[in-house]
């Protein structure tokens, strides 16, 4: 069955704003390190961006998938960059981190690329 990565993507966001009712301390705390992780610095946030997609390809991490290379598109990543940093995960992670480039992160930037063009 495929997955709808805009679907994913909102679920994703919803379950955090939930959860962030009942345990907000916890939810900050994840989202105070994502921004001073993302903020630019020495690496542009573009960069890390690519970085935590190649990650979460890997990993293997669908909703990290999602999120990631929505937040790529974002920082300005090209939907070559971002194949080319999952083929860095495919180098590491073989048949599993291909079969989710060529599926779940490919569909991801069909469905979100249309969102910053």
């Amino acid at each position: 069955m495929k997955k709808d990565p805009r679907q994913m993507l909102n679920d994703f966001m919803g379950g955090l704003e939930e959860l962030g009712q009942t345990n907000s301390e916890h939810v900050g705390a994840f989202m105070n390190l994502l921004g001073t992780t993302y903020a630019p610095g020495s690496l542009e946030t573009k960069t890390k961006e690519l970085i935590s997609v190649a990650i979460a390809a890997y990993n293997r991490c669908e909703y990290c998938i999602v999120f990631h290379v929505y937040k790529a598109l974002e920082a300005g990543a090209t939907r070559a960059e971002i194949m080319e940093a999952a083929m860095v995960a495919v180098a590491f992670g073989g048949g599993p981190s291909m079969a989710y480039s060529v599926t779940l992160l490919k569909d991801s930037l069909d469905e979100f690329e249309k969102d910053f063009k």
